[in-house]
């Protein structure tokens, strides 16, 4: 199995800072607004059975999870393509066109790299692969998202037609719902992540996303983990250890 964890992160290297045309407060409110906070801790199990990469750096700088090129990538109309130039409500993010492809080239070329090469070790070892790619939203919809629709569930389970499977669907559905939690598939959020390589091609690549709802685990004013955290955790680690057998 391999933990997907692509919007963790709140890294912004020094060096590419001057790009962004946003204030110091003004950017780490965009931060706390647009990173999966906490997720490369909610989804990492301490075994150590499952591949788990984390990109490492903020999706405010790349977004790994967007096509490359804008003409294929709808979020690109709302000025956040895989190289995001607007916040979360509109206002300008950063300049980045004469860096564009240098941070393509360092970031999101070698994450989709790696993430290909755990793919093909997997159908090696065992003729399929699983990716479950892990994620974060809000409680209430920021102006960006296309569903802004209120009573958001706890847990959103995001699928591809090709590549989740019915009985994959129907498990972690299961899982979660078993222990309480208000479930919906591909609301607010749809798909999961697969490497181009194998998109559309290989039905024994399976992939289903997880959403967390943040108010499940951290205060989304202070970003500060709430009393939740540990035991939302706890749900994550079990799903995880029974989806391990679909792997």
């Amino acid at each position: 199995m391999i933990l997907h964890i692509p919007h963790s992160s709140k890294v912004i290297p020094k060096g590419f800072l001057k790009y962004f045309l946003l204030s110091r407060t003004e950017l780490t409110r965009e931060l706390l607004s647009m990173t999966d906070h906490y997720t490369d801790e909610l989804f990492q199990r301490p075994s150590g059975e499952d591949e788990v990469l984390v990109f490492p750096v903020s999706r405010l700088l790349v977004d790994p999870e967007r096509f490359v090129d804008d003409s294929d990538e709808p979020m690109s109309k709302k000025g956040m393509g895989c190289i995001y130039e607007k916040t979360h409500d509109g206002r300008p993010l950063k300049n980045c066109q004469y860096v564009r492809q240098i941070l393509i080239d360092r970031y999101y070329v070698p994450h989709h790299r790696r993430l290909l090469t755990l793919v093909d070790q997997s159908m090696e070892r065992s003729d399929n692969a699983l990716i479950i790619d892990c994620h974060s939203f809000p409680k209430s919809p920021l102006p960006y998202e296309i569903d802004q629709r209120e009573n958001r569930p706890e847990i959103c389970i995001g699928t591809d037609e090709f590549h989740t499977p019915t009985q994959l669907i129907e498990q972690v559905f299961t899982l979660f719902l078993k222990e309480g939690f208000n479930v919906e598939i591909n609301r607010p959020f749809s798909g999961s992540m697969v490497p181009a390589e194998h998109y559309q091609k290989n039905k024994k690549v399976r992939s289903v996303m997880i959403e967390v709802r943040r108010d499940m685990y951290m205060d989304e004013v202070t970003g500060i983990k709430t009393k939740q955290f540990g035991e939302t955790k706890r749900f994550i680690k079990q799903t995880l250890d029974d989806l391990r057998s679909f792997g």
